[in-house]
């Protein structure tokens, strides 16, 4: 698979300049493509961008201080500026920060903004297992830049994580069996900075009690919006519907819970007036999604349930904004989005399988990593 994967084990900086080193060039083609996309929506240049971005430094010092030695590692490693990285991991609340007005506001997804998740418990799971699946979607070039993160961090649990290049945190799950999946939501609120989602996310990540994961969204200041959906493999999902003023949350129907890019369990008061999702397309992905997914329930044996999720994830309805998404040739070149990384866990028995762009043409790869392999072994 061309998807770089890459284990991180030692301290923070010493996991950073290794995660720097390996990915150096990503992380700078990725630098590359975020100066043109912040010079095209805002007119500004990128050191100007990094500038602005030091704005979140003291937050994130005071949040998550080994996450900031990480990152230092990250431009160690791969030489370049830490406000590069800092940036990198910021690049949704610096579209959204009030000085950005004029930038696309949608910042987890594309244009055409398409990201969606599942989890998949029993008794929707025939086969018994409990799964947190995932199409990502984000700009097409990204797709040249993601990459596969296994961190080794005792005494925090083990993570595997699929991120853009510099980034410490995205989607994944755990050796404690957390899975954490995410949705762009949009819409701005005040202009109050707040805890990047990378950050959040990473923090989720590194919970190794279900309620400590489900408990960080709630105890910081977040900037903008986001849909977390957190699955255990003892198999209870809960979905929050965060914002910078308040959350709701969601639980599974019959062992199943889809959520996509808009608010399902209530509009913020902040928006109600002028809510319109920035991506209509997730009105029907979140009911295509679901009912493919209604043939688990009969469905006894684990790799016949994989394949109809996977089978789900790389549904066409509404194409090119289906639940595979894939690039819209009317679109500016330079913002087409696509699935750049679709993710299918089995919380029950730890094995990843992600595909490498999008899974209608790439199908699935299990990962050498499983969740539950000891530190330094990989799963045969």
């Amino acid at each position: 698979m061309a998807i770089s994967l890459i284990e991180l084990r030692g301290t923070p900086r010493e996991r950073g300049r290794h995660y720097g080193e390996a990915a150096g060039p990503r992380v700078r083609a990725s630098i590359d493509y975020y100066a043109a996309a912040f010079a095209r929506s805002s007119g500004l240049d990128w050191p100007e961008v990094m500038a602005r971005a030091r704005r979140w430094l003291p937050l994130v010092e005071d949040f998550a201080p080994d996450l900031v030695e990480e990152m230092a590692g990250v431009a160690e490693g791969a030489g370049v500026d830490p406000l590069e990285v800092l940036a990198l991991n910021a690049r949704g609340e610096i579209v959204y920060d009030h000085t950005f007005a004029r930038i696309d506001p949608a910042p987890d997804c594309g244009s055409s903004a398409e990201c969606t998740s599942l989890a998949l418990l029993p008794p929707a799971a025939g086969d018994g297992h409990v799964y947190a699946a995932q199409n990502w979607d984000w700009r097409a070039e990204a797709v040249n830049w993601t990459v596969m993160l296994r961190i080794v961090q005792p005494p925090k649990p083990t993570v595997i994580m699929q991120v853009e290049a510099g980034q410490i945190g995205r989607h994944g799950a755990n050796s404690a069996g957390i899975a954490l999946n995410a949705n762009g939501l949009g819409g701005r609120f005040d202009n109050a900075i707040g805890i990047p989602q990378a950050f959040i996310r990473r923090r989720i990540l590194d919970s190794d009690r279900f309620s400590d994961a489900l408990d960080v969204p709630f105890r910081v200041r977040q900037q903008i919006a986001a849909n977390l959906l957190l699955t255990h493999r003892d198999g209870v999902s809960i979905d929050l519907e965060t914002t910078p003023a308040r959350h709701r949350w969601l639980y599974p129907d019959d062992g199943l819970l889809v959520h996509a890019n808009h608010y399902q369990a209530g509009v913020p008061s902040q928006l109600a007036d002028s809510y319109r999702p920035f991506a209509v397309d997730s009105l029907y992905r979140t009911e295509v999604l679901r009912g493919r997914l209604r043939a688990c329930v009969g469905e006894p044996d684990p790799d016949a349930v994989r394949k109809l999720i996977g089978d789900g994830l790389s549904d066409h309805f509404g194409h090119p904004d289906s639940v595979c998404s894939h690039p819209d040739p009317r679109e500016d070149p330079l913002l087409r989005s696509q699935t750049i990384v679709s993710s299918i866990v089995d919380l029950t028995t730890g094995a990843y399988f992600v595909s490498d762009g999008t899974p209608c043409d790439d199908g699935y790869t299990r990962l050498p990593w499983g969740l539950y392999d000891e530190p330094g072994e990989q799963a045969v």
